[in-house]
């Protein structure tokens, strides 16, 4: 499924944090499979390292790996150095860290932690990979949000706002970068089968109230929507459900909607 255009227009490379399972990993399938060289950086060595060699080998692109705590202050610094001889035409940022349950079952670091990941890393990394975007005049920096970031979500608090940061941040580069020939995108994402969506709800205590999506789903639409617009929700019935919530719902009941749907997901207490 090589497709020149779409190499030409966001490679040679692309950089994807959050790479190892779930929706990174296959941003680097279908990423690899349309022709991009990859640099995959997450915490797991030997994961990145099964991968890359999987991907290298399947489609012939050149993968390098970059295992790493983004959570750590140097990380940005770790990861320029390791791209400096890298045009990288794609920044995808997928690392997420997501606290879940009751707002004080967290300590401060945790939180602090998971701002660090969420929110200061990807100012980070698009301040540093636009530059050399803007001088070309053709890039793509897509962000992962979520629909938790909509409104307040009750027992994912903190996660959610810095999902709606994600959101707010993304949609303002897209005004901005758009005649620089950047595109930016954040995919708003509604419960994906991850595999830590997994394991973090038990497969015993989900509920057909909330809609779940595949991650090779989540990644082809997000990847069709490049270049369409700021922000995409992918899925039929996760746009339905943002529809709801911010265009007919009161916001007060939208937040106690979030609140029912996080206990039905096993995420809220039961």
């Amino acid at each position: 499924m090589s497709d020149p255009a779409f190499a030409h227009r966001y490679g040679p490379w692309a950089l994807i944090a959050g790479a190892s399972e779930g929706i990174g990993e296959h941003f680097a399938r279908q990423l690899a499979a349309r022709g991009l060289h990859l640099v995959l950086v997450a915490r797991r060595a030997e994961v990145l390292a099964t991968l890359a060699e999987e991907l290298a080998s399947t489609h012939g692109v050149e993968v390098r790996t970059l295992a790493l705590d983004l959570a750590f202050p140097d990380a940005t610094n770790q990861i320029r150095v390791a791209t400096a001889d890298l045009e990288v035409g794609m920044l995808v940022y997928n690392a997420a860290v997501s606290l879940i349950g009751p707002f004080l079952d967290h300590t401060i670091e945790e939180y602090r932690a998971e701002q660090e990941v969420n929110c200061r890393r990807p100012l980070e990394l698009a301040h540093h990979f636009a530059a050399a975007m803007g001088a070309r005049g053709r890039g793509a920096i897509l962000l992962m949000s979520s629909l938790a970031g909509s409104q307040g979500s009750p027992f994912i608090s903190h996660y959610g706002a810095t999902k709606a940061w994600s959101l707010v941040f993304a949609e303002g580069l897209w005004g901005e970068f758009a005649e620089r020939g950047i595109d930016v995108l954040t995919c708003r994402a509604g419960a994906t089968r991850t595999p830590k969506y997994l394991r973090d709800t038990g497969e015993q205590k989900r509920s057909a109230f909330v809609p779940e999506m595949e991650p090779p789903a989540v990644v082809e639409e997000a990847l069709a929507a490049l270049g369409k617009g700021p922000s995409m929700v992918p899925g039929r019935a996760n746009r339905l459900a943002a529809g709801l919530l911010q265009r007919l719902l009161p916001r007060r009941t939208a937040v106690t909607v979030m609140g029912r749907a996080s206990r039905s997901a096993g995420v809220g207490p039961g």
